[in-house]
């Protein structure tokens, strides 16, 4: 190797290692329920969702339930993946008037953007309407990162729980991961790549005239809300065919730099969070109840 390469290395490393404690102890505090996070809008939004969906944050539950919770949450996110791909025609925000995915594409598409897979049989910027990319991919991005997420909280909980019974609440697991890490980051992240030039618009596909005479379609898209959390919750499934190849997704050396470190940073979080998890529960003590 090269000694830029070397030094490009060591400075991945450098940054990786700096950014993973703050957000793992961020991680360990969003498992304890009682603990409260900032922002305030958060709170509030956090407690809405509680009493809209009629969920007890303060009940514990045991791995059957966790695992039933988990299960039924997802195939109701594959469902809705799948019906938005195959109506897409009479949905909005469609201006290159995409038709109805087929069946078979569908399901492999939401199957894939459920189980945090994501791999594509499609390209994105000729069969998804801008709708179906943020309402089902995308946010498909933040729940199937959040299940798992939620996933190593439940897992860590069985290592340091005496009980049974004490491996935390799916509902209030998925909506903390999302509201207090989740979102935030990818406000961020999207900042940083629209500065670096990652394209955000609704509008249509260009068409222009090349040097040679001829015409070429130029897509547009919503694309940089997609691609932060395409990296942050280490999905695949890019709002373009190439994925970062793309130079709407990945314009240059910075972005790319970016979306390295993002693509890392929960999972080298999680590793944190475990060493953060002993010194939070003592602070903070129990904050849960165990069902009944």
């Amino acid at each position: 190797m090269s000694t830029q390469a070397w030094l490009n290395l060591v400075l991945f490393m450098a940054v990786l290692t700096a950014l993973a404690p703050p957000v793992g102890r961020l991680l360990a505090r969003i498992a304890r329920p009682a603990a409260t996070l900032r922002p305030q809008l958060f709170n509030r939004l956090e407690r809405g969702i509680y009493q809209f969906s009629g969920v007890d944050p303060t009940v514990q539950m045991g791995w059957k339930h966790y695992l039933l919770s988990l299960m039924l949450f997802n195939i109701v996110g594959l469902l809705a993946v799948f019906l938005l791909q195959t109506v897409q025609q009479w949905l909005p925000l469609n201006p290159q008037d995409m038709g109805a995915v087929s069946a078979d594409s569908a399901f492999n598409t939401a199957v894939s953007f459920v189980t945090n897979t994501n791999w594509q049989g499609y390209g994105g910027e000729t069969t998804m309407s801008y709708l179906v990319q943020m309402v089902g991919l995308a946010v498909q991005n933040f729940l199937s990162a959040a299940t798992g997420i939620a996933v190593v909280f439940a897992l860590i909980r069985g290592f340091t729980s005496k009980s049974q019974n004490h491996i935390g609440n799916f509902w209030v697991d998925i909506t903390r991961i999302t509201l207090y890490a989740l979102v935030p980051l990818s406000i961020i992240l999207a900042l940083v790549f629209v500065s670096q030039g990652v394209i955000q618009n609704f509008s249509p596909s260009l068409v222009i005239d090349t040097l040679e005479g001829g015409q070429q379609t130029i897509a547009m898209g919503p694309v940089a809300s997609q691609e932060a959390i395409k990296l942050l919750g280490t999905n695949g499934g890019g709002f373009f065919n190439v994925n970062s190849a793309h130079p709407f997704e990945n314009p240059g050396a910075f972005s790319n730099f970016a979306q390295m470190i993002a693509i890392l940073l929960i999972p080298a979080a999680c590793v944190s969070a475990l060493g953060a998890w002993s010194v939070i529960a003592d602070r903070v003590g129990p904050s849960t109840r165990p069902c009944r």
